[in-house]
């Protein structure tokens, strides 16, 4: 069963679900949810389990105006605030877990990827990366993927919110068949992101 608890922030307080694997953790990834979604979507809690099974500690984190009830996103800034503050308090409550890895779906895998460096994140998992607004592809947002750190994103190629193509710190796993929800095969959604962290060092098998 998840940890759950709540986390002061300056934009108001953020929740997070902690599971912990049963063996001394080798990573902890770090997740947050889409704009208008929360932190049990299907492929959220299938990476999850992937990671814990495979003795990464997962913290999943419920910004701050999903916790209030609101569905429409906060602005950009207020996002990447409220995560960072709440990535601090979370890297003190696990000072002996050595890498930290984060990540998120959509908007959460946007914000991830803009604050990775200030949080000090060894790598990113984003999960159906939003490269542009549907239908508006001079839009793109393909430079927030630019990382210059190991960025794992995994996108279905029916996505009408397009599929990044791979980048110098990008590595962008297609998957067949899917949507922007990641909802038609969650487990094999998981177990790319698995793989992936395993072939960095970071699971504990």
């Amino acid at each position: 069963m998840p940890i759950s608890d709540q986390i002061d922030t300056p934009r108001g307080p953020a929740r997070i679900d902690t599971d912990l694997p049963v063996r001394p953790a080798a990573a902890l990834l770090v997740l947050g949810h889409g704009a208008g979604g929360n932190v049990d979507s299907p492929d959220l809690l299938a990476v999850r389990d992937a990671a814990v099974s495979a003795g990464v500690a997962v913290v999943r984190v419920t910004q701050p105006y999903r916790v209030a009830g609101r569905r429409a996103p906060a602005p950009a800034g207020h996002l990447d605030e409220a995560w960072t503050a709440v990535l601090a308090a979370v890297r003190d409550r696990h000072p002996d877990i050595p890498a930290l890895v984060v990540g998120g779906r959509s908007s959460g895998a946007r914000v991830a990827c803009r604050t990775a460096h200030a949080v000090g994140a060894a790598g990113v998992v984003a999960l159906a990366f939003p490269l542009h607004p549907p239908g508006r592809p001079e839009r793109s947002r393909a430079a927030e993927l630019d990382t210059g750190l190991p960025t794992l994103v995994v996108n279905g190629d029916r996505d009408p919110f397009g599929v990044p193509q791979p980048g110098p710190s990008a590595h962008v796993v297609t998957r067949p068949g899917e949507t922007h929800d990641l909802r038609r095969d969650p487990t094999g959604t998981a177990d790319v992101v698995r793989d992936w962290l395993r072939a960095r060092g970071w699971t504990a098998d």
